[in-house]
């Protein structure tokens, strides 16, 4: 899952939605749309270019905290920040994600049988958020996946925060299904390079054809 960040990529020398288009030509199978700070009407124009682009690729685009605007545009689902209240009935038929940081978070998260998949951060330390943490590790990723393990519906723990290709595995190897990055994305100078590097080793990780990781939310 690659998560959006339009300053780190102008940093970069890049355009928001170049680096999306990068991302998912070179498999990245979900975009979260983050973006939180711009006017609707800006956000909305926005999460359209992208609709266009995740489905081109055959991608899923999910929106962060905003039910309507994931609604307006088509998208795949909606992710929750922490202390976002639940959608309810808004949210019928559209995948629910939510923003974690504790073992009793995801454990909150999957017995309210309203969350599909969420993210646990900050797995590493992580120049996008200095001041989040402290950081996980991959005992703290494997207490939180191991805490939740059990829960029926099953709920897929995302790990986030510092990933890059020396990291993604040994998160698989903790018990995520999955890793979410933005820094290592989208601060990279060739954004589809960093996306097949980071597949490269998950694929690696789980090299029977059968296992299939790289999944949407």
């Amino acid at each position: 899952m690659v998560l959006t960040d339009r300053r780190m990529a102008a940093d970069a020398g890049h355009d928001l939605v170049d680096v999306v288009r990068a991302a998912v030509g070179a498999g990245a199978p979900t975009i979260l749309l983050r973006e939180k700070d711009l006017p609707w009407a800006d956000r909305h124009d926005l999460a359209m270019r992208l609709r266009v682009a995740t489905t081109g690729a055959g991608a899923a685009l999910i929106v962060a905290s905003d039910v309507s605007l994931a609604r307006t545009v088509g998208a795949d689902g909606v992710h929750l920040a922490a202390g976002d209240p639940w959608p309810g009935d808004g949210a019928a038929g559209i995948r629910v994600g939510r923003s974690c940081h504790t073992a009793g978070d995801l454990l909150a998260a999957a017995r309210t049988r309203a969350a599909h998949y969420a993210t646990f951060s900050p797995v590493f330390a992580t120049p996008s958020k200095p001041g989040y943490g402290p950081a996980l590790g991959t005992e703290g990723l494997a207490a939180g996946c191991g805490a939740v393990s059990g829960v029926r519906p099953a709920l897929a723990v995302y790990a986030l925060g510092g990933i890059t290709p020396a990291t993604a595995a040994v998160c698989l190897a903790a018990g995520a299904a999955g890793v979410a990055v933005m820094g290592s994305v989208m601060r990279a100078p060739d954004p589809g390079r960093a996306v097949r590097a980071l597949i490269s080793e998950l694929e690696d990780a789980h090299p029977d054809p059968n296992v299939r990781r790289l999944t949407t939310p």
